[in-house]
């Protein structure tokens, strides 16, 4: 078995190289990965020309319409790999995750993601990652990754396009309905910059609202809608 990596950007020229040098570096072996797809959504900050030098046997860029799952759904479809997995551009995976991923596969378990923790000392931040660490849906985020075969994944039809954000929630959903989800007890770092930028009880306060809107049956419309006025404002 074999991983595709997918990773969906929109101006990430910033972080991209670093992140791309990162996973390399941080392989069990090469031999375990078929590809790195680049799935960029029409970025303006020159990602694209970032990518493109460090293009090689493994690392590849792909245009697509802007919207995360659309990207995801984008370079899952020309993918190689038996094993997908989706990774944001400023979380960066634990070292031989590779390894751990096809492990799992290996024991029949079809998807999950790694528990999570943020590049921050804030005490609330890393109360959050020490949440990541139970298994129960509300604890998921796209930032803790997500690893699925690529059966799995077009058997339940890959992610929803229809939202813009909340996506890997979405998915997630489907795949606790399943039975189909575990968490590797190996820690992902991810980019506290939203919350630097927002404030942390601000954007904490945002996302709350998010989820009980979707608990409460708000359309991914609705949810765009407000992440757009309250986060991207």
């Amino acid at each position: 078995m074999k991983i595709s990596i997918i990773i969906p950007i929109f101006n990430e020229a910033a972080t991209i190289c670093t992140l791309l040098s990162s996973i390399l570096d941080n392989l069990y072996s090469k031999d375990n990965v078929e590809e790195i797809l680049v799935v960029d959504g029409g970025s303006t900050d020159g990602s694209q020309k970032k990518v493109s030098k460090l293009s090689n046997e493994y690392i590849t860029l792909i245009a697509s319409r802007k919207g995360r799952a659309i990207q995801l759904n984008t370079g899952a479809k020309v993918s190689r790999g038996e094993i997908l997995y989706f990774l944001h551009a400023d979380s960066f995976p634990p070292r031989h995750f590779d390894r751990y991923i096809i492990n799992e596969v290996q024991k029949h378990n079809h998807a999950g993601c790694f528990r999570m923790k943020f590049d921050s000392n804030h005490w609330w931040l890393r109360f959050l990652g020490w949440l990541t660490q139970f298994k129960s849906k509300r604890c998921r985020g796209g930032d803790q990754s997500q690893f699925i075969t690529k059966t799995l994944f077009n058997e339940i039809g890959g992610y929803n396009e229809s939202f813009v954000v909340y996506e890997d929630n979405e998915l997630v959903d489907r795949l606790f309905a399943l039975r189909q989800f575990v968490i590797i007890p190996k820690y992902i770092t991810t980019s506290s910059r939203r919350y630097q930028e927002i404030g942390v009880w601000r954007l904490q306060y945002y996302f709350l609202n998010i989820h009980l809107r979707r608990w409460m049956g708000a359309s991914s419309e609705d949810l765009y809608k407000y992440y757009l006025k309250k986060v991207l404002k």
